[in-house]
């Protein structure tokens, strides 16, 4: 029996919350496969769904370390509120992408959110903040930098990053995991600020 399989969803979380990264490696494998087989159910497409999923454990890894996670005794609605939200997010861009391609007469292709005008300020805090990103970066081990920059900036999947670099989805995920934390605690200790 492992340690961890007495203990509840919440308080594998406030384990996780507090630094043990074992904890959340619990909270993944007691839910993974619920977790895969519900997006799966929505999405009907293998990579799409790994992916999907991937990212459904990011953002609760996120929101965890950040100290916003607050539904207690129902981790497994949360999750699976996240996943939910990432498949309507997936398909809503898909429809939008295809409006666009569609030569709607209706549709104002100038009234975009990214075409809208921004503040110099704006602009000078985004290049600040991406300067210091790629600074921080720097400072990661290699595996984990390796699957920052082909996530983030070569926009590849947690698969084709898998596939690229030798080592199982998993593990790909976890040195992402590990990346946003480190990235976090470097910019914690250095007093910079990565959100505007």
């Amino acid at each position: 029996m492992h340690k961890f399989d007495k203990q509840t969803d919440d308080q594998l979380v406030a384990s996780y919350a507090s630094g043990n990264n074992e904890a959340f490696d619990a909270l993944l494998q007691r839910h993974q496969s619920r977790v895969y087989n519900y997006i799966y159910q929505m999405v009907r497409e293998k990579n799409l769904a790994e992916d999907i999923f991937q990212e459904t454990f990011v953002k609760a890894i996120t929101t965890i370390r950040q100290g916003r996670y607050t539904e207690n005794g129902k981790f497994s609605a949360w999750i699976s509120r996240i996943a939910r939200n990432l498949v309507i997010d997936y398909f809503r861009q898909e429809k939008t992408e295809a409006a666009v391609s569609s030569d709607d007469e209706n549709f104002d292709v100038l009234n975009r959110k990214e075409l809208s005008e921004e503040t110099i300020e704006d602009v000078m805090i985004d290049d600040q903040i991406r300067a210091d990103i790629r600074r921080l970066i720097r400072h990661l081990p290699k595996s984990q930098r390796q699957v920052l920059v082909m996530r983030y900036y070569r926009n590849l999947s947690f698969k084709e990053i898998a596939e690229a670099t030798g080592v199982s989805i998993n593990t790909a995920l976890g040195r992402m995991r590990y990346a946003i934390l480190n990235l976090r605690r470097i910019a914690n200790e250095n007093a910079i600020a990565l959100t505007r």
